[in-house]
């Protein structure tokens, strides 16, 4: 009999997080009171990270508004960001980097894990990489672990839980 098995993954979808920054920058643009203000807001795919830059504190809170308000409606949840402190940079202006969270942190995973033992299904859990795959010889065990489990993990792990 074959092994049934599911993964426990966390991703955000990074081309929904660049659509959600060109409709931010948009706006940015065209409303008045941010209009000279200098703003950007750039994406690093490659660190997983929003570099968001403008004249001000007050300004940047703005943008920072604005791209959250744009990354809801693309279906990109806010727990996966991790907004770090507001910098001094040059000609007066101010900058913040917000790092994209992909994949489950180890601590989590083991939580996972653990949480998943406890149950005393017969199923088996492992980390690989950043997820968590579930495998068993019955599905219904694997049903059972998703329903038992979910309602802790969904509040621990940020921002998407996914299972394949």
């Amino acid at each position: 009999m074959p092994e049934n098995t599911f993964d426990v993954v966390s991703k955000i979808d990074l081309n929904e997080v660049a659509n959600a920054i060109q409709q931010a920058m948009k706006e940015v643009q065209t409303r008045y009171d941010l209009k000279d203000s200098k703003s950007s807001i750039d994406l690093n795919e490659k660190e997983n990270k929003i570099l968001l830059a403008s004249s001000d504190e007050y300004k940047l809170k703005s943008v920072t508004e604005i791209l959250g308000q744009k990354l809801v409606k693309r279906g990109v949840p806010l727990k996966g960001l991790q907004y770090g402190t507001i910098t001094p940079a040059s000609h007066s202006s101010v900058r913040q980097e917000v790092t994209l969270q992909q994949g489950i942190p180890t601590e989590k995973a083991k939580e996972v894990v653990r949480t998943i033992k406890d149950s005393k299904l017969k199923v088996q859990a492992s980390i690989q990489g950043d997820s968590v795959r579930v495998s068993g010889k019955d599905r219904d065990a694997l049903q059972q672990v998703i329903n038992i489990s979910v309602k802790k993990w969904l509040d621990r792990i940020e921002p998407i839980t996914r299972y394949i």
